[in-house]
């Protein structure tokens, strides 16, 4: 099976502590943090990756941009 690459536009907010909070807009619920910059960005693919393999188990439609 091809490996599919998808794009999602993410929101990343300083919190007054330092770290980051990162969302994603198109899917819901779906946010993570980090200390820095790259580490919030690494956690928030891996919350994408999590979020698309859960809502592909329950046969939910994964939203495009």
């Amino acid at each position: 099976m091809p490996e599919t690459h998808l794009r999602y536009t993410v929101l990343m907010e300083k919190n007054e502590d330092g770290g980051y909070t990162v969302t994603v807009p198109l899917l819901p619920g779906c946010i993570s943090e980090g200390s820095t910059w790259e580490e919030a960005l690494r956690h928030i693919e891996e919350a994408i990756a999590g979020y698309i393999d859960v809502a592909g188990k329950l046969s939910r439609q994964i939203p495009v941009e």
